[in-house]
């Protein structure tokens, strides 16, 4: 998928932008893997052969995704996954609303 369509998605459940991360990119720069997080409910999409999984949570199924969310580990920056969402690590600064 290309960088400009994918800016173009926002979370289905709160609207809010999407951050991407990318892992893979063939030669012509389309992104192949990679994942989608909302900036606001921390739910996090993966993308398999550039096509983000954007279902509602409960037609996803966490023992298909978690290989790879696994394989994503080492981007996460330690955060962990519940329930489809980032929960922050426990050293992280905390945002004041």
């Amino acid at each position: 998928m290309r960088i400009a369509t994918i800016n173009k998605l926002c979370c289905p459940f709160d609207k809010k932008d999407l951050k991407l991360t990318i892992i893979t990119k063939d030669v012509e720069e389309n992104i192949l893997e990679g994942f989608l997080t909302c900036k606001s409910c921390n739910r996090i999409y993966p993308m398999v052969k550039g096509i983000p999984i954007m279902n509602p949570d409960e037609y996803r199924e966490f023992k298909l995704e978690q290989p790879l969310l696994e394989k994503y580990q080492s981007h996460l920056k330690g955060k962990k996954i519940e329930n489809f969402r980032l929960l922050p690590n426990d050293d992280e600064p905390k945002e004041i609303v």
